[in-house]
């Protein structure tokens, strides 16, 4: 009697999953398979900093000159504060550096990460993708922050699509019909993070609101800018960001950027560069200098202060690909990615702080930003203070 009833429930529960399979394919939700692939099958609730390996990839190859970074006559002569140490261990932080005059001033790992270990920079890679236009536009490709969108997508060449530019892609002005939503596996979120074919995704959305008016975070501006660049470079994104910054910044390392599918497929330009700390530090000092490296203007000045700033006088902290934050009455711009992963420039004081990690806190009431953020700050200046 027993056996018959467990071969009744395994042959029933076989029936609903292979019906269930069979609706998410029919209605055109089958990349939900791959997300419970990624995800659930291998022990996490959501996206997570080494799923790199899951997916296919594009190589952003590194030049043969490396630049090695200064280490500080401080370096790691001062210890993390307890406040610091607290909240590193409570959000899973294996990276965590503070850079002072362009020299490494500390640094810590964790979890047997390293120097050279690689984690996902999640939507970091939307500062890195405008610094990518901003080379555009330097090298000619692109004419300037007003070139209509559907100059290089005619998709978005009629009604208030026509009217997008690609610098309103830049500053999440467009008025995309796009749901930022990480939760919901029926989010057009999940399906641009799963989905084999990105470019059909993102050519059957829609502008809906007037562009250019109003900021509204969309990670969907940054896939669309990302294809703009790839049309008007005729360069593979990965390609080009190699060309732009990996070569000329003298990365140690090369990285890998997430793509939708196979070697052919497209880089998702909205996140998903898997790199180090040290690396990933370099892009935001970058624009800390104004776009000069070794002597190089690598990027026009104008270029990185218009993105350091704010577009809109709404009270929005984001500029063009960065986001802003006016804490300890400092100006600081960030590189910053959902699980908590920054690249926080103060250039008043000339410095940068750089964490990685698992998680990230919960936001501040009225504020742009998570609790943990402004942690960090916090406790490096006092980590700072305590060494003068």
């Amino acid at each position: 009697m027993i056996k018959r009833i467990l071969k009744f429930f395994f042959k029933s529960l076989l029936i609903i999953i292979v019906l269930c399979v069979a609706l998410l394919y029919i209605f055109d939700y089958d990349y939900i398979l791959k997300g419970v692939r990624v995800v659930y099958m291998t022990g996490h609730t959501t996206a997570y900093i080494d799923d790199y390996s899951y997916f296919d990839n594009r190589t952003i190859e590194k030049g043969n000159a490396t630049f090695a970074w200064a280490t500080h006559p401080e370096y790691n002569k001062t210890q993390s504060t307890d406040r610091l140490n607290t909240i590193n261990k409570e959000l899973g932080t294996v990276a965590f550096m503070i850079i002072k005059n362009d020299s490494i001033w500390y640094e810590n790992y964790a979890e047997g990460f390293g120097i050279d270990s690689k984690t996902n920079s999640f939507s970091m890679a939307k500062s890195m993708v405008t610094g990518m236009l901003g080379k555009a536009i330097m090298e000619g490709y692109i004419k300037n922050l007003d070139q209509p969108v559907g100059d290089f997508l005619p998709e978005f060449s009629q009604g208030l699509a026509a009217k997008t530019t690609v610098g309103d892609l830049s500053s999440m002005s467009s008025g995309l019909n796009w749901t930022e939503h990480y939760t919901s596996p029926f989010s057009i979120t999940a399906r641009a993070y799963y989905d084999p074919n990105i470019r059909d995704v993102m050519l059957g959305l829609d502008i809906v609101e007037e562009p250019g008016q109003k900021f509204e975070y969309l990670s969907g501006n940054t896939q669309l800018l990302g294809m703009v660049i790839e049309k008007a470079t005729g360069k593979k994104l990965a390609t080009y960001l190699s060309e732009s910054f990996w070569k000329p910044l003298g990365m140690e390392h090369e990285a890998i950027w997430q793509l939708d599918s196979e070697e052919s497929g497209m880089e998702k330009a909205y996140c998903c560069i898997a790199s180090n700390a040290r690396d990933f530090a370099r892009f935001g000092m970058l624009f800390k200098n104004k776009g000069m490296f070794a002597g190089e203007q690598i990027l026009p000045v104008e270029f990185t202060e218009l993105a350091t700033k704010p577009r809109f006088e709404d009270g929005q902290m984001y500029g063009y690909g960065f986001w802003l934050s006016d804490h300890l009455d400092k100006r600081i711009f960030a590189m910053r990615g959902i699980l908590g992963q920054y690249v926080i420039c103060i250039p008043e004081d000339n410095i940068m702080i750089v964490r990685l990690g698992h998680n990230r806190g919960q936001f501040v009431p009225g504020e742009s930003f998570t609790e943990d953020f402004f942690v960090f700050i916090e406790e490096a200046y006092k980590m700072l203070k305590n060494a003068s």
